[in-house]
């Protein structure tokens, strides 16, 4: 009976072999027999289908006889009902190692890329004047360092590398698994030289051969200005070490300790000035506190509690420039007066 390999892989004739392999491979992932769900006799139809199509010689006698020019081909005188033939994914769209698709169906895994360290977090304290001006904070960790001895090739100092004989130079090893559906290659990163393809001829004193170090350190962090509570700084390579990879990333988390006499609001600084009532009637020059230390601050004749000044330039530094301290005054009312000033005041009579 003839077969439309077309419409089993859900692709139009003109699909290219790249729609094709991407056709097969969402339908073998479906269908596999292995998995939940799967369908044993639509997996080696789309099998079939495949295998011819993924074959530009194949295809084009497809294409112009039709499935009948296949039959008996691939023995057992059913096509291909008598069981799988792998071996034609070799040439068929290039599936060269199909534990690639289904290695880890059966345990297998694939090379892995260039390892990389663990990433490490820290919280770091700030006050609230250091958040503003940035600041320098020691930082100490108890982590793999890269070897200072070897820098991390596990070789020590004047030893040759060689191949590995575990991989023969290559960086993964290539082992076979016989299933019901064919025997399937997967690759995996070598443990012996870690995937470098070569070994010291002389493992390193130090770090007996691991590249990397395990120590307690004290460096410098520096700390920008103008960062706020809960920011988070990023490191990049001073997480942790690891042999023949690259370093992971340092997140440092900062808390910043408030300031009873301060509030931030982006890059502005808010305070609260107590005046007395003279002051705020008849005007006056105080002092105010601010993160750069006391400023002058002119309060006209006739301030109402609850006006805002501001100080400009006095605020949380913001690229080139910084913000203002804003400053609102809040009138004092005194509660214990004089015979002579409570006469004083009922003479002025003062109403809103």
């Amino acid at each position: 009976m003839a077969k439309d390999y077309y419409k089993l892989l859900g692709a139009e004739k003109n699909a290219s072999q790249d729609d094709l392999k991407k056709a097969f491979r969402k339908l073998a992932h479906q269908y596999h027999p292995d998995k939940t769900g799967g369908d044993d006799s639509k997996f080696k139809e789309i099998n079939e289908a495949y295998q011819v199509l993924g074959d530009e010689q194949k295809r084009a006698k497809y294409d112009q006889y039709g499935s009948a020019a296949f039959d008996g081909s691939q023995g057992g005188g059913g096509g291909f009902s008598g069981g799988f033939d792998f071996s034609g994914f070799q040439n068929a769209g290039g599936f060269e190692d199909l534990g690639e698709m289904f290695g880890d169906m059966f345990g297998g895994g694939s090379r892995r890329g260039r390892q990389r360290g663990g990433d490490i977090q820290v919280d770091v304290d700030l006050s609230f004047h250091d958040a503003v001006f940035g600041i320098e904070k020691e930082v100490t960790l108890t982590k793999p360092f890269t070897c200072e001895r070897c820098g991390g090739t596990a070789a020590e100092p004047g030893s040759k590398m060689k191949t590995c004989t575990g991989c023969s130079g290559k960086g993964v090893k290539v082992s076979a698994t016989r299933t019901m559906f064919g025997t399937f290659q997967t690759k995996s990163t070598c443990g012996d030289c870690d995937g470098q393809g070569e070994q010291p001829e002389k493992m390193c004193t130090n770090c007996s051969g691991s590249g990397v170090k395990k120590e307690k350190k004290t460096f410098q962090v520096s700390i920008p200005s103008g960062v706020d509570d809960g920011a988070t700084l990023r490191i990049r390579g001073a997480g942790e070490a690891v042999k023949g990879g690259e370093s992971g990333d340092l997140f440092i988390r900062l808390h910043v300790k408030t300031d009873a006499r301060f509030e931030r609001e982006g890059s502005t600084i808010f305070s609260i000035a107590k005046i007395g009532f003279t002051q705020a009637a008849l005007g006056a020059t105080i002092e105010v506190d601010t993160v750069d230390g006391l400023e002058k601050l002119e309060i006209p004749a006739g301030t109402q509690t609850g006006t805002e000044f501001r100080i400009r330039g006095k605020g949380i530094p913001n690229g080139r420039s910084r913000g203002d301290h804003a400053v609102m005054v809040e009138l004092v009312t005194p509660t214990k007066l004089s015979r002579e000033q409570k006469q004083m005041l009922t003479e002025l009579d003062l109403k809103s």
